[in-house]
């Protein structure tokens, strides 16, 4: 069986999409200004991917990987903020929600900006592979 990595990038981005919508729509948790533009990067990759799916296109890093990675640095820098390794001097949340606000703790550990970070490597890094795989696959 193969290992497709279209599919489960696209349930890593449905399921992302999905725990943002929940918490902004349902919760009525307003994002940051590093949450918009994370989901900025999110977003379209479920159309992306999903269009990558249905057409079985197995070069869909080129359109995901540079939202991904862009995504991941936002992601990285928000959590350097959040857990207070940048200091709040230099955040870009001067205005409504600040970036390092704690809105949400699952398990005491897994929060909003780490689900963030944690998606985006893992959308990130299955670009990489997927596009490695194809490289090697089209060498032969």
């Amino acid at each position: 069986m193969k290992f497709n990595y279209i599919q489960l990038s696209f349930l890593v981005s449905l399921i992302a999409t999905a725990g943002s919508l929940y918490f902004g729509e349902v919760l009525k948790y307003p994002p940051c200004t590093l949450c918009w533009y994370q989901r900025i990067c999110m977003y379209p990759l479920v159309v992306i991917l999903g269009s990558a799916l249905w057409n079985d296109e197995s070069r869909f890093y080129r359109a995901a990987l540079p939202l991904s990675a862009i995504g991941l640095l936002i992601a990285a820098y928000h959590n350097l903020l959040y857990y207070g390794i940048i200091p709040d001097s230099i955040t870009p949340c001067s205005q409504g929600v600040s970036c390092t606000s704690k809105q949400v703790e699952i398990f005491g550990f897994l929060t909003i900006p780490l689900m963030s970070l944690i998606s985006f490597i893992l959308l990130t890094s299955l670009g990489f592979i997927a596009m490695k795989t194809t490289r090697r696959i089209n060498e032969k």
